[in-house]
């Protein structure tokens, strides 16, 4: 039987890592024996290849405009996070536009306006570019392609150093895989807001009025915590939300993870709104979040550097690595515990 591509094979979760492991790796990677760059095969959110890192990704949200940010906001937010949470310095975007014949030229320019400022406020260029446009109905309004490179900061080096003051560490980046027993999970502000913001605007469910998206840019968060140093890996809970981020994290440093439920910071008005629709808030994608494995000497320190940070306000300290279960398990505010497994593909489509 001839399968067909569906919308979660592009949701994140488990049926895009399938996606990507039987109907792609096999064709694209060519493994470096020996190498310490990030492989493709790696699956971590960006590549590096001589010490450059290199990510790309391709924008298709809807609407395009939505309370707290729009698709060329989210675009350029969205590149700037993969090449942050490596350990790099983000120093260069590209923008390629894909444009459906008909679109409002006003939109247009307040979505390009949208990528300045936030490129601006990050203080990351961008660069070159490239723009189509394609007949009405052959793409939703608007798609946007930003690639992005960084290169090795000071902050990373530093922030090693400090690792190996109180475990072995022979990583040179912040790849999913560097967790061991005994390191701490943290998440640096409140989870589920960008997915729930979205699917109230566009459906009318009204809880617009109080949430809005998170999506910014986090690379001078993510300086601010190596520069305290004590991370060993570093993840933007974008599509699938923490629950596949944590299950990534577990999966490729083979350890268990246990969360602890009454850690997590959701704001009321996203627990409303995903028991009234029955979803997960886990597994809801988010757009200026970090979730960070750091030495357990370490994270109270990092903890109250993100804190003092205006996009770490809410962070916390949800969890930690062990030895005592397999997989993830969330212990649950009632005294129970669940295994939290990844999901297939996050319940709110076409987010990012």
């Amino acid at each position: 039987m001839d399968e067909k591509i569906r919308l979660a094979h592009g949701a994140g979760g488990e049926l895009m890592d399938q996606l990507i492991r039987e109907r792609i790796l096999k064709y694209f990677v060519l493994e470096k024996p020996g190498s310490e760059d990030v492989s493709l095969s790696m699956m971590d959110d960006a590549a590096v290849v001589d010490d450059i890192v290199f990510t790309t990704d391709s924008h298709t949200v809807k609407p395009i405009i939505f309370p707290g940010g729009d698709l060329g906001s989210l675009a350029v937010a969205g590149t700037i996070n993969d090449i942050a949470v490596m350990g790099a310095k983000p120093i260069a975007l590209s923008a390629g536009f894909i444009i459906e014949e008909g679109l409002s030229l006003d939109v247009f320019e307040k979505i390009v306006r949208s990528m300045s400022i936030c490129a601006g406020d990050a203080d990351v260029p961008i660069v070159t570019g490239d723009t189509k446009v394609v007949e009405k109905g052959a793409i939703q309004e608007f798609m946007i392609n930003t690639s992005g490179i960084g290169r090795r900061s000071s902050f990373l080096e530093k922030n090693i150093r400090e690792v190996k003051r109180y475990r072995g560490f022979r990583g040179r980046w912040l790849v999913d895989s560097n967790l061991e027993i005994g390191d701490k999970i943290i998440v640096s502000g409140n989870i589920g807001e960008h997915g729930i913001a979205l699917l109230s605007f566009r459906e009318g469910y009204g809880f617009e009025t109080e949430i809005k998206s998170d999506v910014a840019p986090i690379n001078g968060l993510m300086e601010k915590v190596l520069s305290v140093g004590g991370v060993v890996s570093a993840k933007d809970p974008t599509r699938g939300g923490l629950a596949n981020t944590v299950n990534e994290f577990s999966e490729k440093s083979n350890v268990g993870i246990i969360l602890y439920e009454e850690n997590i910071p959701i704001p009321d008005g996203v627990h409303s709104a995903c028991d009234m629709l029955g979803i997960d808030p886990l597994e809801i994608g988010n757009e200026g979040k970090i979730v960070l494995g750091v030495v357990k000497e370490k994270a109270e320190e990092i903890l109250i550097a993100l804190r003092r940070h205006p996009l770490g306000r809410n962070a916390s300290i949800i969890g930690e690595v062990t030895d005592s279960i397999r997989g993830v398990v969330l212990e649950t505010m009632v005294g129970g515990r669940r295994v939290l497994h990844k999901p297939l593909g996050d319940p709110v489509p076409r987010i990012c």
